[in-house]
């Protein structure tokens, strides 16, 4: 998820500066980034050999497919900064973007391209744009998607889709032990500053699975770990802290549609090593004749626990078993949020906006963002609570799930990025 500052579209490109029959070098391998973008030239025909040995053909292409993949296709050098010489300022203009950076070219080499740097990528509204454009995006992606975009307070929604429907969160599940957490502080049941020993381990993303066993950590850090980079241990220390059912029922407290679909609620440690089982254990978990907490405890207790290629090698074919998850419909996260601004002490927010996954357009229309998002192979949910500058709250959230095909998290990522851009 990319949160990157934001820059102003430029009016002048940089074939502006120079009649076309005299471009420079540098200006030729400008635009032929532009090419390469939109994977019309190869990087063994722009690169310096030094330049490929660092950073590889396949990297610089899953770039090139990510950046399109969310902002559109390159459209053209918005800016050349000398527009001579071997190295320059570089902007490049996306249909709905605009990435800043440096370009640098070895005379000695060819004029190959022997440096390429993006600092920066920012959304920029699309022309034209509109909930009933941007709905139509949603409904053509395959696999289901859910949607919801509209105020907190139960205003008229800009954008809905199969609100009432379920699907698998993949981290965004994580709010909800945020919000138990949150709630228990304000009751006076914890607070924010008390020290835990660190006992669990889990698979990344994440840090704190290299931490020693028994370290101290207070309950804040490990709240703010799990939201703004998604750290699986964090999480599965909180959830020992707190207990299944203590976050199950906050799950009903806050209008969950089917808390009972959250039970046993997992840690991330059991997922994935159910999703890594053998097909009898998945069968099992499905009938449901062996009990839920008995196939979890037979895993847990293991002689040996997978290793983490093990657990890549499980997701590494595609979506893996989506209906082992945790599963909340628009309408469930739209009332948990609400719930947690009436129940969840106010630290709770500024945790929440560590990583609010907005670009500096989008923080320019909002005075408040927090953001929680999840994936796996499959699955994407993307969810923010926002306030407008008059103050009042909105919750965007968006679901993915496709047992078919991985998803286009770029793709998903723009959609959200134009609706947060969207006039209201």
């Amino acid at each position: 998820m990319m949160s990157l500052p934001a820059t102003p579209l430029l009016a002048q490109n940089a074939a502006d500066t120079a009649d076309a029959t005299t471009q420079s070098p540098l200006m030729e391998r400008s635009r032929d980034i532009v090419a390469l973008l939109n994977g019309t030239v190869q990087p063994e025909a722009i690169f310096t050999d030094g330049f490929r040995a660092a950073v590889a053909d396949a990297q610089l292409k899953a770039l090139a497919a990510g950046l399109t993949a969310q902002f559109g296709p390159a459209i053209e050098v918005a800016l050349l900064d000398p527009p001579e010489g071997a190295r320059a300022v570089l902007h490049i203009r996306f249909e709905r973007g605009l990435a800043k950076g440096s370009l640098a070219i070895d005379p000695a080499q060819g004029n190959r391209i022997s440096e390429l740097l993006f600092t920066s990528v920012d959304a920029i509204a699309v022309e034209g744009d509109s909930a009933e454009t941007i709905a139509a995006k949603l409904a053509a992606l395959p696999g289901t998607v859910n949607a919801w975009f509209a105020p907190l307070d139960g205003g008229a929604p800009l954008i809905s889709r199969n609100a009432d429907a379920p699907l698998a969160l993949g981290s965004t599940f994580k709010l909800y032990v945020l919000a138990a957490l949150a709630e228990d502080v304000k009751a006076g049941r914890r607070k924010w500053t008390d020290v835990v020993a660190l006992t669990e381990t889990s698979y990344p993303s994440g840090q704190l699975q290299n931490w020693p066993k028994g370290a101290p950590v207070t309950l804040h850090t490990l709240a703010s770990l799990m939201i703004s980079i998604s750290d699986n241990t964090a999480t599965d220390q909180l959830i020992r802290e707190l207990g299944g059912p203590r976050i199950l029922r906050l799950m009903k407290d806050s209008g969950h549609s089917d808390p009972a679909a959250n039970d046993p609620f997992l840690t991330t440690r059991q997922l994935f090593m159910l999703k890594a089982g053998d097909a009898k254990t998945l069968a099992d978990w499905r009938s449901g004749d062996a009990g839920k907490r008995a196939i979890i405890d037979v895993v847990q207790t293991a002689s040996e626990s997978p290793t983490l290629d093990v657990i890549n090698a499980a997701f590494a074919n595609g979506p893996k078993a989506l209906d082992i998850e945790w599963f909340a419909s628009p309408a469930d996260l739209a009332k948990l949020l609400a719930h947690m601004r009436r129940t969840a002490d106010p630290k709770v927010f500024e945790i929440m906006a560590i990583n609010p996954a907005a670009t500096g357009a989008i923080k320019d229309k909002w005075r408040y963002i927090g953001f929680k998002g999840g994936s796996e192979p499959g699955v994407m949910n993307l969810t923010w609570l926002l306030t407008d500058q008059a103050g009042r709250d909105w919750v965007l959230t968006l679901g993915w799930n496709n047992p078919a095909a991985v998803v286009d998290e770029g793709k998903l990522e723009g959609i959200a990025q134009r609706i947060l851009l969207l006039p209201r």
